[in-house]
Order: C-alpha cells, then sequence, then structure tokens
C-alpha cells in the first residue's frame, strides 16, 4: 500500500514524511481494516512529525482523522459489515478499568493509544483499529467534509463545552481554521454570539461569512466583553490577551495538545474567578454526540483537498496558516 511515513521527527519544511510501499496491515481481534479514502490533515499531525509531541514509537504513519470503507473484519470485531462507511479519530485505545475511564473520563486514560502516534494512522491506503472506536458515518456525506470532523469538529465540540459557554453568551475564538469554523457553526447553533481573533482578512471573512458577528486580531478591542472563551492557536502569549477580554467568572478553554510558553499573567486579569483549562482529548461520547449534531444542523466544511504524496506540501501550508479552514489528502476514489 501507498503510504506517507515518518522516520525520525523534523522540521515539515525538510519534508520529512516519505512515500512508501508497505504491506497493508492485517486487523487483530476486536479490530477492522478500513480502505481509506481520505483523511485530515491536523495541527497535532505537526506537533508529532516536528517532534514537539516525544515519538513514541518511529518509523510511524501519521493522521488521525480518517475516513474509509470497511474492508477486512478481525475475529471478534463486531457493529460492523465489510463496505461500510466508517471513521477512525484521535482516541484509538483506553483500558476501560482504570479510575478515569469508569468515571466516564476516557479521554484522560493514562494507558490511552492514539491514531497516528502510538499506532499507525490513515496517511495511507488502509488503516486498522479496534471496532470500539471506529465510528459509523453516513454513506450520503462527501467523505472530503467528513475528514475534518473527527478531530477538528471532535476537539472544537467538547472546548465549546469546556467553556461553559450557553444560549446568548458572547463566545471568542482565538485562531480560525479548521477546528474553529466548525466550533462557530455549532456555538451559532446552540444561540451563541461569536466573535473571531484571527491575524488572517481571508479567515476574518470566511468567519463573518459562517455567522460571527464580529472579526479582528487579539490585538483589537471587541465590541464588548466575553461570557467564555476557546483559544485554538498553539501560541502561549494568546492567553494573557483572551483573559483581557473575558468577563468576570468566564472560561478560556485551551484546545491544542501542546503550546508555546504562557507567559507571566498579572493576577487582576485572572481575578474575580476567571477560569483557564486545557483540553485534552476526547471522549466516544463526544464523537458519536458532534456527528449527530454535524448532520442535524447540518455542519459546512470548508476543505482543500491534496493528494497523499502532498502530505509536506499540505502541512507547509497547514503550519504557514495558507489553507482557507480544512486540509484533506485525497488517498483513493
Amino acid at each position: 500500500m501507498r503510504s506517507m511515513v515518518l522516520q525520525k521527527p523534523a522540521g515539515i519544511e525538510s519534508s520529512p514524511l516519505a512515500l512508501q510501499d508497505r504491506t497493508p496491515p492485517e486487523p487483530g481481534p476486536g479490530q477492522v481494516r478500513l480502505r481509506v479514502i481520505c483523511c485530515g490533515l491536523c495541527h497535532t499531525d505537526l506537533h508529532v512529525i516536528e517532534g514537539d509531541l516525544p515519538a513514541p514509537r518511529l518509523p510511524l504513519i501519521p493522521g488521525h482523522q480518517v475516513v474509509g470503507t470497511i474492508d477486512v473484519l478481525g475475529e471478534g470485531a463486531t457493529g460492523y459489515a465489510v463496505g461500510e462507511r466508517a471513521g477512525i479519530a484521535w482516541l484509538r485505545w483506553t483500558d476501560g478499568t482504570c479510575k478515569y475511564c469508569l468515571a466516564g473520563q476516557e479521554n484522560l486514560c493514562e494507558r490511552a493509544q492514539f491514531t497516528g502516534y502510538t499506532a499507525d494512522g490513515g496517511y495511507a491506503e488502509y488503516a486498522v483499529a479496534p471496532s470500539a472506536f471506529v465510528y459509523k458515518l453516513p454513506s450520503d456525506a462527501p467523505a472530503l467534509e467528513l475528514a475534518p470532523l473527527l478531530c477538528a469538529g471532535i476537539i472544537g465540540f467538547r472546548a465549546l463545552k469546556l467553556s461553559g459557554a450557553v444560549d446568548g453568551d458572547r463566545l471568542g475564538l482565538y485562531g480560525f481554521g479548521g477546528s474553529a469554523h466548525l466550533t462557530l457553526q455549532v456555538a451559532r447553533a446552540r444561540g451563541c454570539e461569536v466573535l473571531v481573533f484571527t491575524r488572517s482578512p481571508e479567515h476574518q471573512s470566511l468567519a463573518r461569512e459562517l455567522g460571527a458577528v464580529w472579526a479582528g486580531t487579539a490585538d483589537d478591542e471587541p465590541p464588548s466583553a466575553l461570557d467564555a472563551a476557546i483559544s485554538f492557536a498553539p501560541v502561549g502569549s494568546l492567553v494573557p490577551a483572551a483573559l483581557r477580554h473575558l468577563r468576570p467568572g468566564g472560561t478560556l478553554a485551551l484546545a491544542g495538545v501542546t503550546m508555546s510558553d504562557i507567559p507571566s499573567i498579572p493576577y487582576e486579569l485572572l481575578y474575580r474567578e476567571r477560569v483557564i483549562r486545557s483540553v485534552a482529548n476526547n471522549t466516544r461520547e463526544d464523537a458519536q454526540e458532534l456527528l449527530r449534531l454535524a448532520a442535524e444542523i447540518p455542519l459546512r466544511s470548508e476543505v482543500e483537498t491534496f493528494r497523499l504524496e502532498q502530505a509536506n506540501v499540505a502541512l507547509q501550508a497547514l503550519k504557514a496558516s495558507r489553507l482557507r479552514a480544512a486540509g484533506v489528502l485525497v488517498v483513493s476514489g
């Protein structure tokens, strides 16, 4: 099978992913194999490839927003039939027995495994995953538009929940791309007013097109204080900027898996019960709820496509914020 493989972490500018022909993986007990149609691009892929996240295994096939069709069932795999449309997301496995799993917080499981990080992912023609962590996807929806839902959508949705934003609240989004453009739509459907902070004029324009009531840069003064905020950019310096715009008692959710250092924060920015909280991974319940909402709203995924062998170029564009919203690798027809 054709696959894009990382041998050693390096800056994406050096094009560290190499196209290789590999033997397709066979599903183990309880697993299914997907023939991959497409795989979304994510900033977490960049963090893995560039070494911001320590690599637990090498060589590695990245990618964790995988859309495909089931083509092989492993022994004991249930809930799926060959030929069904399905998706694989970031959270690949949890032990189900630790205190976090038993408390409904499987996203915090200390033994968790992750697609495209602790196991090979979707930058390839085939991918395997435990059937219990694979999601049914509608066969009548464009596969390219489904791919961003499987991480960008899910993590944005979890961040929205943890921000505490409710109907009528003013929600600020810092950074605007694959995740934020989907979160904006969910927030609007829930009755929030959304304000977007991004340097890119094109991203500001897209935000307004999708229903933002205001768009500007993090240095601009918004028309009113925020009830809640989410930072999608892995930039620690945005944290005090966001706190400055947050009302007393409001929550700032940090949606990235890693972030540059947060600078010293004057206590008055945090005082009056403002809250900063990180967002870690997702639960399967998050994913299932987001996929239901995506069909009901319905969510509009803005995608730019690349061929599998263009993965380095695509990720370079993602890092430089040259994508309008989400990027997707087209793997097969």
